[in-house]
């Protein structure tokens, strides 16, 4: 791992977002947004309009973060208008790479690294190189690398370029959608990284509470309803999902948030393999990916780098039995 100070990229040691024995996420520090006329959104400066073909989006297969923005791509139809390139599913001493040999390159540019790509498209950036980021092909220069912002943007700006006109932000239902948003970050989507890095039992207990809490809960709320908020699909289950297509082949083992598996909760199962199998999702999904890059050698975790050969998990098994969207 590593990154940038002044633009210059610096190797450091795993582990290094510990504070007091517990896992601390970095704050996205790029936040622009893509507006439909180009004007400034809620954080960082204008001149960002939506415009077919004109962004183009840096993924990794294996991080939820990407995973987000590449839902809400594919739940509106915005394939053809954002193209992406997606970087190798492991971090080097140069962070996140690309890997032309196995099929991992810079289709825009010619960057071997996240890193350059950031430093290209800033003035002396300092912090960590993260996924995703949306770079603007017409100015050079970053718009954001705010996943949970990104999303909106691709939800919101590109209405009349994207292909299916579903708003999964409805103003009616804004308070409710960030309800879940707020209780499911902390608790669930940064939870199991909580509990996976964590450094002290104390820490990795709370952790651990926090996680199995939450899946409760949702388990709770989806008793009679298909999606959070019943029976229309929102921004929040957009956000829930990639932990949950993540959790029995990664997170159980890997983090150690192994109290339970998520085919332990029949709503929730279900509920996953509900939204598995919309439109464009299943691409977005790779399974064996995450059991490799979560069980990666880590001197912290995984010292001899060994990857279970289970949990399997289909979620396309039985399907045919459940009421889809």
């Amino acid at each position: 791992m590593g990154l940038l100070v002044d633009g210059v990229w610096v190797s450091d040691a795993e582990g290094s977002d510990i504070s007091n024995d517990r896992f601390e996420r970095s704050k996205a520090q790029i936040r622009n947004w893509v507006t439909s006329d180009g004007s400034a959104g809620p954080t960082g400066v204008g001149g960002f309009s939506a415009e077919s073909g004109r962004y183009h989006l840096y993924v990794a297969w294996n991080c939820p973060w990407a995973h987000r923005t590449l839902l809400m791509r594919a739940l509106k139809g915005l394939q053809p208008h954002i193209p992406i390139s997606v970087l190798a599913p492991r971090r080097t001493e140069d962070g996140w790479v690309f890997a032309p040999e196995d099929g991992y390159v810079d289709t825009l540019g010619n960057s071997n690294a996240l890193h350059e790509i950031y430093s290209a498209g800033t003035d002396n950036y300092s912090g960590r190189v993260t996924v995703p980021v949306l770079w603007d092909t017409q100015t050079g220069r970053l718009v954001s690398n705010e996943s949970a912002e990104i999303i909106r943007m691709f939800n919101d700006a590109f209405v009349g370029i994207a292909g299916i006109g579903t708003d999964f932000f409805p103003e009616r239902h804004r308070e409710e959608i960030e309800d879940w948003n707020s209780y499911i970050y902390p608790k669930l989507n940064n939870g199991v990284y909580r509990a996976g890095f964590s450094r002290s039992q104390e820490a990795y207990d709370e952790a651990v509470a926090d996680v199995f809490e939450a899946l409760e809960r949702i388990e709770r709320a989806l008793e009679n309803r298909k999606w959070l908020l019943g029976d229309e699909i929102t921004e929040a289950d957009v956000r829930l999902f990639p932990t949950l297509a993540r959790f029995d082949v990664a997170y159980w083992s890997a983090f150690k948030c192994n109290r339970r598996r998520l085919t332990d909760y029949p709503n929730l199962w279900n509920y996953t393999r509900r939204f598995h199998a919309l439109p464009g999702v299943a691409d977005t999904v790779k399974l064996e990916i995450y059991r490799q890059g979560y069980h990666s050698k880590s001197e912290a975790r995984n010292p001899h780098g060994i990857v279970p050969l289970g949990p399997i998990v289909d979620f396309n098994r039985g399907l045919e039995n459940q009421a889809m969207a």
